[in-house]
């Protein structure tokens, strides 16, 4: 306690360690030692660092856990100055726009510079940029030249660039800092280097190369998204020998690497698997289905930690002071000791007040559309007495969001008798390429909407998807509508702010939905496609039901919040992961 009566900041994570069983953490994790976190996006728009889907708000989710738990942690990740965002021109075509940011101009701290070597080329400055936030920083890599968020292809130069600035790059800044990591957490396989420079250091003052990775390996956690090996990007040698071997001094480290490559070939996810002795997927589906073999053909074991939200972000903070109040939700933000029975009864006793708080979050999301476009460059609002259905995820093919479009009566009618709209939103993952397939059914879908009376006056598409919107979305809508391909979505987290704010989901049982056995959300399945869409269908209707039922309702909405609170809270995250990286004590 401090003078006045109040814990100190190390108390309060002390408290956090003991309930979690870990009290040891407290002298393992600190101010310089801390937890490292890597990633190549965030999606901060509060901070000024925007990324551009769901890694990036996972990341930026995953740091504001930690500094309401007092944990000292470093996101390290780049600075892109130069920002996408995704605009409608007349025609209903997509197109990227791009805006600068400046890091002193959101709040960011230069604090020196490190070097990148390239081969046959001047050695690259790069600017290290710092905000400090509690006990947590962003730690930041930029230059005038770094280029956008997934700039080019996946396998291209100017990735592996990008992905060479934020591993060796961000350790140098790190030791610059005088911060040696507790652990070093990669989100996914481009972050790699990070781990490959704290080898290099380790060798370079003297450790046997086979000691120093028995020491990174059990320093380094592997967070992997992506479901198979053949996704992840490669790089040819002679791509390493201009960006990586440059930037590794110990002989034996680039005998080392040089030698896991295959016919010339090397993916990043064969040198993360070899790196990183923790290795996690980040739903109970995803880790067991994830396919990921290592250098010798054996197949990866994956352990599972689901990915959570940060509740203070994405809850209506009435409900999440309700959810508080009635100890649904813990002091860490975790689940509280209430049984599921418990949570109907405290529902059915508040039904009232919980439908008010749902309209106040319509009268929230209207202000946010004040002042967006929809696809025809109009302001809308939607009506406080309509039924609400909506889709905020990435435009990619296995998200399938055209799905409720198979069948243009069946949606027309539906939407009629139960006096609903239908508001979607998300960015066409990458770049916009007029080629692209997913760009094709995206500019169709469109064209059908504004072709049609009955869908131009209900279903509304928002461009250039973001943080503000999402959060809009969650908090005004009625039923959500998530239904990837199953076996398609590593987690997700957009369904879990959806029901943590009452919104009823309708969704696939793929990701972190599938957590939960058996489900209770309103799930779509069927033997083909056409059986899933038909079940979509009905389960739209449902949803509609259940809402002008206040009794269905508030029994819908506890019975989902209940059976997924443990899978949604970041707090039980980031105790996952602690637990999982640091031994109980004996």
């Amino acid at each position: 306690m401090n003078q006045s009566g109040q814990k100190t900041q190390n108390e309060d994570v002390a408290d956090f360690y003991r309930a979690i069983d870990r009290t040891s953490l407290i002298h393992k994790i600190s101010a310089d030692h801390p937890y490292v976190y890597t990633t190549m996006e965030v999606y901060d728009v509060v901070n000024g660092i925007r990324g551009a889907g769901g890694l990036g708000v996972l990341a930026a989710d995953t740091r504001r856990v930690a500094e309401d738990l007092n944990i000292p942690f470093i996101t390290l990740t780049p600075f892109y100055q130069s920002e996408r965002h995704q605009q409608m021109d007349d025609k209903l075509v997509p197109h990227d726009a791009y805006i600068t940011r400046v890091p002193e101009q959101e709040g960011f701290t230069h604090s020196g510079s490190v070097e990148l070597k390239v081969k046959d080329q001047p050695d690259a400055k790069l600017d290290i940029y710092t905000k400090t936030l509690g006990t947590t920083r962003f730690l930041c890599m930029t230059e005038q030249n770094f280029g956008p968020l997934y700039a080019d292809k996946p396998s291209s130069d100017h990735r592996l660039y990008q992905m060479a600035s934020l591993g060796f790059g961000g350790y140098r800044a790190l030791k610059m800092l005088h911060i040696k990591p507790a652990v070093i957490q990669l989100n996914e396989t481009a972050t790699i280097f990070t781990a490959v420079a704290r080898l290099d250091e380790l060798c370079s003052n003297g450790m046997n190369l086979y000691e120093a990775i028995v020491y990174v390996r059990k320093h380094t956690l592997y967070t992997n998204h992506t479901l198979v090996q053949a996704a992840e990007s490669e790089f040819s040698y002679e791509q390493f020998e201009k960006f990586i071997f440059p930037n590794i001094s110990s002989p034996a480290l680039r005998h080392y690497v040089a030698g896991l490559f295959e016919n010339g070939k090397l993916k990043l996810s064969s040198l993360t698997i070899e790196l990183a002795e923790a290795k996690n997927g980040v739903s109970k589906l995803h880790a067991r289905v994830a396919d990921y073999h290592d250098i010798n053909g054996e197949k990866v074991k994956f352990a599972a930690v689901t990915n959570g939200i940060h509740l203070q972000t994405w809850v209506k903070p009435e409900i999440l002071r309700f959810y508080k109040n009635s100890g649904i939700i813990d002091k860490f933000n975790m689940p509280g000791c209430v049984t599921a029975d418990q949570v109907r009864n405290i529902f059915r006793a508040n039904t009232g007040g919980l439908r008010n708080l749902k309209r106040q979050g319509r009268r929230y999301l209207n202000d946010i559309l004040a002042r967006r476009m929809d696809q025809y460059g109009e302001h809308i609002q939607i009506p406080e007495n309509v039924f609400l259905y909506e889709f905020k995820r990435r435009f990619v093919e296995y998200k399938r969001p055209w799905m409720p479009f198979e069948d243009v009566d069946e949606l027309k009618e539906i939407l009629v008798d139960n006096n609903a709209h239908y508001i979607m939103a998300g960015m066409i993952a990458g770049n916009v390429d007029p080629n692209d397939s997913t760009y094709k059914r995206l500019e169709g879908m469109l064209q059908t909407i504004a072709d049609d009376p009955v869908l131009r006056e209900r279903v509304h598409y928002i461009p250039d998807y973001d943080e503000e919107l999402a959060k809009a979305m969650s908090w005004g809508s009625d039923a959500s509508i998530n239904v990837p391909v199953v076996g398609m979505e590593a987690c997700g987290t957009s369904f879990m702010k959806d029901l943590a704010n009452l919104t009823l989901l309708i969704a696939t049982n793929d990701g972190g939905v599938a957590d939960v056995a058996p489900p209770t959300a309103l799930i779509v399945e069927g033997d083909d496609y056409s059986e899933e869409v038909k079940a979509l269908y009905r389960r739209m209707r449902e949803a509609a039901a259940i809402w002008r039922d206040n009794d269905r309702w508030s029994d819908e909405t506890a019975n989902v919040l209940a059976s997924y609170l443990s899978v949604i809270c970041g707090a039980r995250m980031m105790r996952d992961y602690l637990r999982f990286l640091f031994r109980p004590e004996v």
